[in-house]
């Protein structure tokens, strides 16, 4: 994962995008704390679906810099 990865703080948020078997695509976020196991973290999807990896990809961004802004 990790199109785009952003900080706050020792906090990390790396947004990307899955394609869905609909042919549609995600956005994901995964946030972790700098220096502890990314594997222990569960992913965050954006709620809806978007036709293209681009528009996916700026939900996930957003949702990345809200999830950070909740910290």
């Amino acid at each position: 994962m990790a199109a785009v990865t952003y900080t706050k703080e020792d906090w990390k948020a790396e947004a990307d995008i899955q394609r869905l078997p609909s042919g549609k695509f995600q956005g994901v976020v995964l946030i972790t704390r700098m220096g502890s196991a990314a594997a222990d973290a569960s992913p965050r999807t954006v709620n809806a679906a978007s036709e293209t990896p681009e528009e996916a990809l700026e939900e996930a961004k957003a949702l990345a810099h809200r999830l950070l802004g909740d910290l």
